[in-house]
């Protein structure tokens, strides 16, 4: 996890000052893991910290430490005794206010460390992650550690391109908007064909001829191919094939990938090339549901990601089949 700087700045800007709740060290079972946050404001608040009864509690507490102007504050919950929580652990919240002012100190560094006692003076073992962060692009996991606690303000984001706005791929950014880490861009035709909510972080690209738009794809993206026309999903594969790309995928039958094998190799791809689209996408056991692949999407791209953004070739297909 890491503080993600484009959302601080998106609920500043709609709300004003807000405070930042983070989960800076845990002990024994826990409902969420260190780096976990959510940020509260007088009348609302987004992300999570889980854990029912902790989560109410900590928002109360932002809400009030907002109202008092108390920049910080960091408390250690056992959550049985404090909670009457049955997950036996122990949470340490660090609850931070931010204001418009703090956000360029915040984009200046890969990570934000700072001290949570009356010591400025870093240790070594901070130094060496600043250090390290700044010259060998080496980022760190979120740590209280030494009184100091240590997030990464950004980490390289997964390019996601989607092609088709029908109801397959409605969903599936529905599912994938959420995650972290992921830069979806989602492209179609014209504007007419994307819902009127589009999830925030989401990028539209309406392109009368989609296959162009392969071409403003960086080398590392993973293509999703859906569109409303099997002639049109031909051509993306053609220009993906065409492009460096990470991987990519293709909604269809069987029937329909060997036809599409044909084609892309009359247009002089070779059958290595071509296998490196898996065709169908998500996991056909789970039906042909629009969610249903988009949960089979999403539980293969967890899977390879784990939060290290760290995608390899063909994660978003089980052999099977699929068709819209």
């Amino acid at each position: 996890m890491a503080i993600d700087l484009p959302e601080l700045d998106r609920t500043i800007q709609a709300h004003g000052p807000v405070a930042r709740v983070v989960v800076a060290d845990t002990a024994g079972s826990t409902p969420r893991e260190v780096g976990a946050a959510m940020l509260v404001w007088a009348d609302g608040q987004s992300g999570t910290i889980g854990g029912g009864e902790l989560e109410y509690r900590a928002a109360n507490d932002a809400r009030a430490q907002l109202l008092q102007g108390q920049t910080t504050r960091m408390v250690r919950l056992p959550l049985g005794p404090a909670l009457g929580q049955c997950c036996g652990g122990a949470v340490t919240l660090l609850t931070e206010l931010y204001c418009a002012e703090d956000l360029p100190r915040l984009a200046d560094s890969p990570v934000h460390a700072r001290s949570m006692t009356a010591d400025d003076t870093p240790p070594l073992a901070i130094s060496r992650t600043l250090a390290k962060a700044r010259n060998q692009g080496v980022i760190p996991e979120p740590a209280l550690t030494q009184g100091w606690m240590v997030e990464p303000v950004t980490r390289p984001q997964t390019p996601i391109w989607i092609y088709g706005a029908g109801h397959v791929g409605r969903a599936l950014v529905q599912t994938l908007a959420p995650l972290p880490d992921l830069a979806i861009t989602w492209v179609d035709v014209d504007l007419t064909r994307f819902p009127d909510n589009i999830p925030v972080g989401v990028t539209c690209l309406p392109a009368p001829d989609p296959a162009k738009a392969v071409t403003l794809a960086p080398a590392d993206a993973h293509h999703l191919v859906l569109t409303y026309s099997h002639m049109m999903d031909l051509e993306i594969c053609h220009a993906i094939l065409s492009h460096r790309f990470a991987s990519a995928g293709l909604i269809g039958s069987a029937t329909k990938w060997a036809r599409f094998r044909t084609r892309l190799t009359a247009l002089g791809h070779h059958r290595t090339e071509i296998d490196q689209i898996n065709c169908p996408i998500g996991d056909p056991s789970l039906g042909k549901h629009p969610q249903a692949i988009a949960l089979g999407v999403g539980t293969a791209l967890l899977k390879s990601v784990a939060y290290n953004n760290k995608l390899d070739r063909g994660v978003f297909s089980d052999r099977g089949h699929a068709s819209r």
